[in-house]
């Protein structure tokens, strides 16, 4: 969303910028430089489609601030009421600071509320805030503070799936040993007001509703929280537009410390990555959404082994860059050992393998067909990637997970990312 003038500046500027881009080949080329062709395919439709999007947005903005219709702005804040109230200062043509100098504070304070979409603002400065601004949001401002009616988050849930979260947290850091039922309503409930419910797990061929899964709200929930102290401290800005450094990422598996470094080039380049242990029963690889416009990307590293990992990773990193304006404000939540029909789980799966092995290079080799273990890594070596990257390509398009099972990386990874910090 656009809600103040300097989104707007900042949206008119990429649309600029994407309209030079998509001019010509040759325009596009300096952004795209290094990815493989297939690649660059899927990143000009997502400008395309970014650049849509971002005209629509300019419009909603400027027709509330212009001309006083705040519709197509309130639709996209929905039921949010730190948006709510920050639609209703556009569509009144008050700047913030019009309205700081009402309310007789800095502009920076208010900066500081929309910023943070009045999450943080005590509830007489909100009520102060809405009666200025004409809004009623007394209700919805009791719904939030005293969790009204989110007893049902965890009401239904069975006994043994509420012992489960409560003993699976307090083992790794998520609550204190005397946690109870309560704590964990409420550890639920806060991430749920403010983020809403993980609507859609991708699970192989199949989509399937899971909002009402308690395993996924908590952990969710967990990484959502640990992916704001990210945010909170070292500020990173993510640009959808920038995607030069895929190829180097790629690189990076070659290191032994190679997903710490994924982890800091990510978190460089405005993307958090959070390695959090599933809850037993919750049979997810790797989620992509996002929290204060940060795309946050979530693995489990159920499968703890180095070709699993930078597949999901890149498959996620695909959601994060591909579907940022089409389906990241809902998120991924994906199992990857089976093909998957839907076309964006499609489309991130040929992301993530193309950045990895660029197929050109994939159908003229030799190690596609080769049963010994030095030919494949040689091409490995050749194109610069972890060989358990290749050996674990090899093992799914042959659909013989028996093949170099001591090849893939076993063990690689979770003592990196996770191992050694109680929670992490």
């Amino acid at each position: 969303m656009i809600l103040n003038e300097r989104d707007l500046r900042e949206a008119r500027n990429n649309v600029a910028v994407l309209d030079a881009a998509l001019s010509s080949e040759r325009a596009l080329e300096p952004m795209v430089k290094g990815l493989p062709p297939e690649v660059v395919v899927q990143v000009a439709r997502a400008m395309k489609a970014e650049r849509t999007e971002l005209v629509e947005v300019i419009g909603a903005y400027e027709s509330a601030k212009d001309s006083g219709d705040h519709r197509p702005l309130q639709k996209r804040a929905g039921s949010d009421p730190g948006l709510t109230m920050i639609v209703a200062r556009i569509a009144k043509g008050m700047s913030q600071r019009d309205l700081a100098w009402r309310l007789g504070v800095k502009e920076q304070q208010v900066q500081r509320y929309e910023a943070d979409r009045y999450r943080t603002i005590s509830l007489k400065n909100y009520e102060r805030v809405a009666a200025l601004l004409g809004v009623n949001l007394r209700a919805e401002i009791s719904e939030i503070r005293e969790l009204r009616g989110l007893d049902l988050v965890i009401d239904d849930v069975s006994k043994e799936d509420i012992r489960k979260i409560l003993k699976h947290g307090q083992e790794n850091g998520w609550f204190s040993e005397s946690a109870d039922k309560e704590e964990l309503r409420r550890f639920i409930a806060e991430n749920r007001i403010t983020f809403g419910s993980p609507s859609l797990l991708r699970t192989g061929l199949n989509v399937k509703d899971h909002s009402g899964d308690i395993l996924l709200h908590a952990w969710r929930a967990r990484v959502t929280n640990r992916a704001l102290e990210t945010i909170d401290t070292s500020k990173p800005r993510f640009i959808p537009l920038d995607v030069t450094w895929l190829p180097d990422l790629a690189r990076q598996s070659v290191f032994a410390d190679g997903p710490k470094r994924a982890c800091d080039m990510l978190r460089e380049h405005g993307i958090v990555l959070v390695a959090e242990r599933q809850i037993a029963g919750l049979a997810i690889d790797g989620a992509a959404f996002v929290v204060d416009g940060i795309p946050v990307i979530g693995v489990t590293l159920r499968r703890d082994a180095l070709d699993n990992f930078w597949f999901t990773l890149l498959h996620e990193i695909a959601h994060a860059i591909l579907h940022y304006r089409t389906g990241l404000a809902v998120g991924f939540f994906d199992q990857t050992e089976a093909e998957s029909l839907d076309d964006q789980e499609t489309e991130a799966d040929a992301f993530a393998s193309n950045i990895l092995i660029p197929e050109e290079r994939w159908r003229r080799s030799a190690a596609r067909i080769a049963q010994s273990p030095d030919v494949i890594e040689r091409f490995a070596a050749e194109i610069g990637v972890h060989p358990a990257i290749v050996f674990g390509r090899i093992r799914k398009e042959r659909n013989d997970y028996s093949l170099f099972s001591q090849k893939i990386g076993l063990g690689q990874v979770r003592n990196i990312l996770i191992a050694g910090t109680k929670g992490r």
